[in-house]
C-alpha cells in the first residue's frame, strides 16, 4: 500500500527488453538506499513495482506486458515520482493507494491560478470514460503517484489544485497540455460502486 506523498523524484536511467517486458533500471539519486532491498515494493509515477536488483542508488525493475499495456512513461529514459511502501507505523498523509494504475489519462488545461500570488496551478485532466464515475469532487485521486484532492468534475475531465510544494517536489513542473498521465482512482470509491451495482 501507498499514500502517494511523493518522497523523491528519480530517473528511469535505462530500459532493456526483458521477454515480453522490459528491465528497467531508475536512479533514486542521493536517496539513502540502505533501507530498500531486492523484493520490496516501490511506487514508480503510481505503479507498485518490486525491486529486482540494487547497485549503488540504482534500482532494478521488471516490467510486465501488461503493465506497460494500462500504464505510461515506464518505457523510456525520464524522471519519475517514487514512494516507498506504506509501514503500519507510518502517517497516513495522502489517501490509501495500491499502486495498480486504474488507468491514462491526458491533460487538458495546465496553468498559472489567475490572481493567485501563491504560485498555485490549475490542472484539469480527461479520464477515460471507464473511470469518469469514480472521480468525484472533493474526492481522492492519484496521478502519476501523487495524492490530490478534486477540486471539480465535469463529465469525464476532472480538475485539481497543485500547490508550490508539490510542483517543487514531483514531476509536475514539466508537464504541458496533451500530457498523459498514470490515474488510480479513489479504492474506496471503487468498492462502494461494486456495492451498489449487487
Amino acid at each position: 500500500m501507498f499514500t502517494g506523498i511523493v518522497q523523491a523524484v528519480g530517473r528511469i536511467a535505462a530500459t532493456e527488453t526483458k521477454g515480453d517486458g522490459l528491465r528497467i533500471a531508475v536512479d533514486i539519486g542521493m536517496r539513502d538506499v540502505a533501507d530498500v532491498a531486492v523484493g520490496d515494493s516501490i511506487a514508480i509515477n503510481g505503479c507498485c513495482l518490486t525491486i529486482v536488483e540494487v547497485n549503488g542508488s540504482t534500482l532494478s525493475f521488471d516490467v510486465s506486458a501488461e503493465t506497460l499495456r494500462c500504464t505510461i512513461g515506464l518505457d523510456r529514459v525520464g524522471d519519475v515520482n517514487l514512494e516507498m511502501a506504506l509501514r503500519l507505523a507510518d502517517r497516513l498523509g495522502g489517501h490509501l493507494m495500491t499502486g495498480h494504475v486504474d488507468g491514462v489519462g491526458t491533460v487538458t488545461r495546465f496553468d498559472a491560478v489567475a490572481g493567485d500570488a501563491g504560485g498555485s496551478w490549475f490542472l484539469e485532466i480527461e479520464a477515460p470514460a471507464e473511470l469518469a464515475r469514480f472521480i468525484a469532487a472533493k474526492g481522492s485521486i492519484a496521478v502519476h503517484g501523487v495524492s490530490l484532492t478534486v477540486n471539480g468534475v465535469a463529465g469525464s475531465r476532472f480538475h485539481v489544485n497543485l500547490i508550490p510544494h508539490t510542483l517543487a517536489v514531483t514531476t509536475f513542473g514539466a508537464l504541458k497540455v496533451g500530457a498523459r498521465v498514470n490515474l488510480e482512482v479513489d479504492l474506496v470509491a471503487r468498492y462502494v460502486a461494486r456495492l451498489h451495482e449487487g
